[in-house]
Formats: C-alpha cells, structure tokens, sequence
C-alpha cells in the first residue's frame, strides 16, 4: 500500500516539476514575443506545440516512474485518474471565464512568473491536455520492461 501512494506521489511530483522546468526554460528561449501572439497573452502556435511534447513527455515519465515504484497497475491507474480530474478541475474555471482578456494588451518586457499568471490556452488545448496527460502516463507504464501485479 505504501508503495503504491508513494508511486502515484512520486509520479506526480515528477509531472509537476518536469512541466515547471521545461516551460520555464521554454519560456526563456521563446521569450514573450515567441511565447505569445503579437501584443496579446494569447499563447502562440509554437507555444502550443512544444507544450503539448513536454506535457506528453511529463505524462509519461510520472507513468514510468509510477508503476517503477508502485510495481502495480493499479497505482497507475489512480495516476492517471488524478491526472485526468485535476486538469479538468482547473480548466473549467479558465473556460467559464469572459473573453475580456482578448483586450488586455501585452507590454514587450514580461516575466517568467507575470506570463504564467496571464498566459491563455485556446479551449481545446485545456480540454485535451488532461486527456493527453492520463493516456502519456498509461503509455509511460507500458515502458518498464518486465511483469507488474
């Protein structure tokens, strides 16, 4: 049992920090005008795609990770299930929000921490990224070679 919280902890926790340091690096490269589209918070295209590998990549290490410790499917499973129910969780208040922030207007110069506060995701990439996030940590399960319980 203690095995299985600490996998799906574990797992979790290395989501949580892959995402951090590589959109932190991402960001860094990129830079707001890369980050962005022109003069808005709007993500840009190249935002979007490079996400979308990390966030895969994320999902996929914390399923390795998991059932590596856990040695046990199941303990994936609450992964993935955690995975799919907080990125919903926190989508659905991004999507009930106005579009007022189409008119909120971008300076040239913005930090790491103020373009993560005001970054906007279209809807679609907030609905898929918690689908995408439970299938990557299935497919990162997949990758421990040998029998799990």
């Amino acid at each position: 049992m203690v095995r299985n919280i600490l996998g799906v902890v574990l797992g979790y926790v290395a989501m949580f920090a892959f995402v951090f340091i590589s959109f932190t690096v991402l960001y860094l490269i990129l830079g707001a005008d890369g980050s962005f589209e022109p003069g808005t918070y709007e993500v840009s295209i190249v935002w979007i795609i490079i996400s979308f590998i990390f966030g895969l990549a994320a999902a996929v290490l914390g399923g390795y990770l998991c059932v590596l410790i856990s040695k046990n499917n199941k303990a994936v499973l609450v992964l993935a299930a955690l995975v799919l129910i907080f990125g919903i969780a926190m989508a659905i208040p991004v999507l009930g929000e106005s579009a007022d922030y189409v008119y909120e207007m971008r300076k040239n110069d913005v930090s790491n921490m103020e373009a993560m506060l005001n970054a906007k995701q279209p809807a679609y990439m907030l609905i898929l990224n918690p689908i995408i996030g439970a299938l990557g940590v299935f497919a990162g399960s997949k990758l421990k070679k040998g029998k799990t319980i």
